[in-house]
C-alpha cells in the first residue's frame, strides 16, 4: 500500500499537439495537468534534503517533455505514457494520480475541459 504522503502539482499547462483527428494534431491544443504523487517524505521533513523527495519541478518538467515529444490519437495513451515515464525517472514515487484535460476542445458542445484521471500503483 503506497504511503498517504502527496506531494501535488496542480494546473501544469502547456501547448501539444494531440487528438483523435488530423485537423487537432496539426493545430494542437492547450493542455492542463494535475499530478499527486505518493512519496514517503518523512526523510526528507526531518533532513531538510532535497535528495531525499521528489523535486516536483523536474516531475513537472518531465511530464511537459513527455507530452510535447510525441503525438497521441487518445489522451488515455498520453495518460499511460506520462506515468510510466514518470515512474522510471523517478525511484520514490510509490504512486500516482494523473489527470489529463484538454482546454476548449473543438466539439460541437462548448465545454470548458475534457479529460482523463487515472491512479497507478508501482
Amino acid at each position: 500500500m503506497p504511503t498517504s504522503d502527496t506531494i501535488l502539482i496542480k494546473g501544469l499547462e502547456f501547448y501539444a499537439y494531440h487528438g483523435a483527428t488530423d485537423e487537432e494534431q496539426k493545430i494542437g491544443h492547450r493542455y492542463r495537468v494535475d499530478v499527486r504523487l505518493a512519496v514517503d517524505i518523512r526523510k526528507a521533513g526531518a533532513s531538510d534534503s532535497l535528495e531525499e523527495t521528489v523535486n516536483y519541478a523536474e516531475v513537472a518538467l518531465c511530464i511537459q517533455e513527455v507530452a510535447q515529444a510525441n503525438q497521441y490519437r487518445l489522451i488515455e495513451c498520453l495518460a499511460e505514457r506520462i506515468v510510466s515515464v514518470v515512474f522510471a525517472r523517478f525511484s520514490l514515487i510509490e504512486a500516482i494520480t494523473l489527470k489529463v484535460e484538454k482546454i476548449m476542445p473543438p466539439y460541437p458542445a462548448i465545454v470548458e475541459s475534457v479529460g482523463v484521471e487515472i491512479f497507478r500503483i508501482r
